[in-house]
């Protein structure tokens, strides 16, 4: 696909953007908590590691080379893997109180998504064979 480079690098961008939105609301607690920020520092700060990928990705995107391409679908997988993981411990309940799922943690997993599909489908130009049939 000619523009999946520049769709994957849109996509690693929106999930950086997502980490820094609301990603879930508790209730009980009555705040809202980021990729950056919850409460006690309980869920960590998985942004971090979504923001280490998305760069990672970003750079991947934009070198024209086979071993970035498939790199780069290496990357996307994890960081779909760890979107995951943090969208179930995100919207998981406890104790019976659930928490309200925002926007952020909606467009972080979809970005992921979006990036992983992005790596499926390079841009790379093919050499034809001078001596072919």
């Amino acid at each position: 696909m000619k523009n999946s480079q520049w769709i994957g690098i849109a996509a690693a961008v929106l999930v950086v953007a997502a980490c820094f939105m609301p990603w879930a609301y508790f209730p009980v607690l009555q705040k809202e908590f980021t990729g950056f920020w919850s409460e006690q520092n309980r869920y960590g700060r998985p942004g971090k590691v979504l923001l280490f990928f998305s760069v990672v990705e970003i750079v991947f995107f934009l070198v024209p080379k086979v071993w970035a391409k498939r790199a780069n679908l290496f990357v996307a997988a994890v960081g779909v893997a760890w979107g995951f993981k943090c969208f179930y411990l995100y919207t998981a309940c406890y104790r019976g109180e659930c928490p309200e799922k925002r926007l952020g943690l909606f467009l972080m997993f979809g970005g992921t998504i979006l990036a992983l599909v992005a790596t499926l489908l390079p841009d790379v130009p093919v050499k034809q064979d001078a001596g072919g049939e």
